[in-house]
């Protein structure tokens, strides 16, 4: 797991391919957790989930509020609601 800044992702090398998660910075405080992408090969191994935990660890260690504009990360919060307290109001 790599957390590339200039990028704004995180993601997973998988050989040649990698899995992302990308997000936007929001002011000063929020993530906007944009998209999560895993190669096909490589889906249903639970990579996209280790990609969204290390997002929301990041901004709770961060004192980030989250903005999930992924269906994925969306999903993933509906089955991890310890996770709830991150979400930005509205």
């Amino acid at each position: 797991m790599y957390h590339n800044t200039e990028q704004k992702r995180f993601e997973i090398r998988l050989g040649e391919e990698f899995a992302e998660l990308t997000y936007a910075l929001q002011g000063e405080n929020t993530l906007v957790l944009l998209h999560t992408g895993v190669p096909p090969a490589w889906e249903g191994r639970g990579i996209g989930s280790r990609l969204v935990k290390a997002a929301l660890e990041y901004a709770r260690a961060h004192r980030y509020r989250i903005v999930p504009l992924c269906s994925f990360v969306v999903a993933y919060l509906r089955r991890h609601p310890e996770y709830n307290d991150l979400l930005a109001e509205g």
